[in-house]
Order: structure tokens, then sequence, then C-alpha cells
């Protein structure tokens, strides 16, 4: 996976985030369980797209 997609991929995540905490209304309770679970997330893909966390199943793009 080229660093071109991977920033790509991050910059759509980051916008659809923005995008849901902006224009769906939530409890803040909620907004910030799907934040950190959006993060926790993508960190897990980005470790394991750089070879660094093989552990879970195979999330390929």
């Amino acid at each position: 996976m080229s660093l071109i997609t991977i920033v790509i991929i991050l910059i759509i995540v980051g916008v659809l985030l923005w995008l849901a905490n902006t224009y769906i209304p939530m409890d803040n309770k909620i907004k910030t369980i799907l934040n950190i679970v959006v993060v926790i997330a993508v960190i897990l893909w980005l470790l394991q797209a750089f070879g660094l966390f093989s552990g879970g199943p195979a999330i390929s793009g």
C-alpha cells in the first residue's frame, strides 16, 4: 500500500468523522465514544499497514 493511498484514506476518514460530529445530532458522550473507537481503529490499521502489528484479522485495502 503506497503512502499516498494511506494519506488519502486518512483524509477521507477524518472528513467523515468531522461530518458526523458536525451534522449528526448526538449526545456528547456518544460523540466521544465514536471518536475514540475511530481513532483506535485507525491507529491499529496504520500499525498493520506498516507491518508493526500483526494481531487480529487482516484488513486489506
